[in-house]
C-alpha cells in the first residue's frame, strides 16, 4: 500500500489551482484533514505533492580559462637588465653592447632541478640591481658555444665587465648562492673604462659561429 500524506486545509488554501470550481469543491469536501492520497490521485495531484523536485534547469559553473599559455619558470624575466641568448652571435653582441656595466651570464638547463630552485633568487637580484645585464644562456640550445666556455656543470656563471673581460666563473646553488652576492660586491664598484670590451677574452667562439667576424689579434 503506497504511502498515504495528510494533507493540512492550510496548505490545500496555498495551492493555487487554473479551475476556482475545484478549489471550491476540494474546500468543501468533508474530512478534509483525513488521508486524501485517493482524491489527489484523481484530481493529479501526485505528480505534484509526492514527486521530489527537480532541477528544471542544470548547468556548471566553469572558471574562464585563460588560452595564454603561462611561461615555463626559465622564460620568465625579471626585467629589461635579463637578457635571453639564443645563438652565440646572441652573447658577443650581448657583451659587446654591455659596455662598461658588469654582465653575469648564467647557464642553465631546463631539466636542472638545481638551476630552477635558484632562478626565483637571481631574479629577485636582477631586479635589486638594474645596472647589472643578466644574460640567461640554456646549455641545450647553446651546447657547441657552452662547451667551448668550459661550462661541465649547471648551473654555472660567468662574470665579465668591458676591458676586464672575464672576471671569474663558478658553479653555484641556491645554498651558496652567496657567492653570487659576494661577486657582485667585489666586480660591481664604480670605475672607469680603459678600453673596449673584451667579451670572452682569449675564448674563440668565433669557430663555433662562422657568421661572426674573428677579433683583432686572434690567430
Amino acid at each position: 500500500m503506497a504511502d498515504a500524506i495528510r494533507l493540512s486545509s492550510s496548505l490545500i488554501h496555498s495551492l493555487r489551482f487554473s479551475s476556482p470550481s475545484l478549489l471550491t469543491s476540494f474546500n468543501s469536501a468533508p474530512n478534509s484533514d483525513k488521508i486524501i492520497s485517493p482524491i489527489c490521485s484523481s484530481i493529479g495531484l501526485t505528480g505534484l505533492a509526492f514527486t521530489p523536485r527537480k532541477q528544471s534547469l542544470s548547468f556548471k559553473v566553469r572558471a574562464t580559462v585563460d588560452k595564454t599559455e603561462q611561461p615555463k619558470w626559465w622564460e620568465k624575466n625579471a626585467g629589461p637588465n635579463m637578457i635571453d641568448i639564443h645563438s652565440t652571435q646572441d652573447f658577443l653582441s650581448a657583451l659587446s653592447q654591455a659596455g662598461d656595466r658588469l654582465v653575469i651570464v648564467e647557464f642553465y638547463g631546463t631539466w636542472c632541478a638545481s638551476c630552477r630552485a635558484l632562478f626565483p633568487k637571481l631574479c629577485k637580484t636582477a631586479e635589486e640591481h638594474p645596472e647589472i645585464i643578466f644574460l640567461k644562456v640554456n646549455f641545450d640550445e647553446n651546447k657547441p658555444m657552452c662547451k667551448s666556455l668550459n661550462v661541465k656543470v649547471l648551473p654555472y656563471f660567468h662574470f665579465y665587465r668591458g676591458a676586464d673581460g672575464q672576471l671569474e666563473s663558478f658553479s653555484c646553488s641556491l645554498a651558496k648562492f652567496q657567492k653570487i652576492k659576494d661577486a657582485i660586491e667585489m666586480h660591481n664598484t664604480a670605475r672607469c673604462s680603459i678600453g673596449p670590451p673584451k667579451g670572452v677574452g682569449d675564448l674563440k667562439l668565433e669557430s663555433v659561429s662562422a657568421s661572426i667576424d674573428k677579433p683583432t689579434g686572434s690567430s
